[in-house]
């Protein structure tokens, strides 16, 4: 009697190694992608100063009007907390600020609907985008009559600083719409001012190794989808 071995179907076989091609090859590209951003936030946590911070240069900005704000800062509350910790989820946000003139200059961050309450019928100056290489501010005006009154008295501020010479102000950041506003203290017309940026994120070096080791995990998971489906049977 003749002993007989079945073999897969043809067309199952081709199938299931294509497939499992089209997985391994997702999971390596997962993989790349968190090993590129894992050894981004790596390269940004070496670029922090040694109070944390990642700053930007500082640059001028100027009008003639009476204020300089930034465009509606919206924050949204989609860091886990696995990853942030429990305090200081957003990190904090750095403002430094000084009078090209010696003059007081202010600066103060508040919710966007308190900002524009604030400014109505006021000329200002929106600060709409920014060009690094070489840096170029882009401003979108806004005409208005009536001259606002001394920022420093109003209480509609999150975070604020006033004074001459350089001044820092330190932002924890948190969920909302926002604006940044800078003025001369007292509330005249013509700002001109040299402003620099930073932000310190407090789990940054926490999530660049959890990019990597997940990139790690992914593509062994590629290579072992990869073995399963094209081994010899």
């Amino acid at each position: 009697m003749t002993a007989v071995t079945t073999q897969p179907p043809p067309g199952r076989s081709t199938g299931a190694r294509t497939a499992a091609i089209a997985i391994a090859s997702l999971l390596a590209a997962l993989s790349l992608a968190a090993f590129a951003l894992g050894g981004v936030a790596l390269w940004g946590d070496a670029q922090r100063d040694d109070q944390g911070f990642l700053s930007t240069a500082t640059h001028r900005y100027t009008t003639t009007s009476s204020v300089l704000t930034t465009k509606d800062l919206d924050v949204e509350g989609d860091v886990p907390r696995w990853v942030a910790g429990d305090d200081d989820i957003y990190g904090t946000l750095r403002l430094r600020v000084e009078s090209r003139h010696g003059e007081p200059v202010f600066a103060g961050i508040a919710r966007t609907d308190d900002v524009d309450r604030y400014l109505a019928g006021t000329a200002h100056t929106e600060v709409t985008d920014i060009d690094t290489d070489p840096f170029q501010a882009k401003y979108a005006q806004h005409p208005g009559g009536r001259t606002p009154a001394a920022p420093a008295g109003e209480d509609l501020w999150e975070a604020s600083t006033e004074g001459t010479g350089r001044q820092t102000l330190d932002w924890d950041v948190t969920d909302g719409n926002w604006s940044v506003v800078v003025m001369n203290a007292d509330g005249s017309r013509g700002v001109d001012a040299d402003v620099s940026s930073g932000v310190s994120i407090g789990f940054l070096d926490d999530l660049a190794w959890g990019l990597l080791v997940g990139g790690g995990l992914l593509l062994v998971g590629a290579a072992g989808v990869a073995y399963a489906g094209l081994r010899r049977r």
